[in-house]
């Protein structure tokens, strides 16, 4: 366990946040988008939803 937690640590060191970064971005962005249309269409008024 400690070498796999070496090996990540010096791969993280060698690329930067670089992709984890994006990721994170990526999924944040989503997850907003996602968060909105449920919180959106619960204010929707139509005469279906009684």
């Amino acid at each position: 366990m400690p070498q796999t937690v070496a090996l990540l640590a010096a791969a993280s060191e060698e690329h930067g946040p670089g992709n984890t970064l994006r990721v994170v971005l990526l999924v944040s962005l989503v997850g907003a988008a996602l968060l909105g249309w449920f919180l959106l269409r619960g204010y929707r008024n139509d005469d279906n939803n009684d």
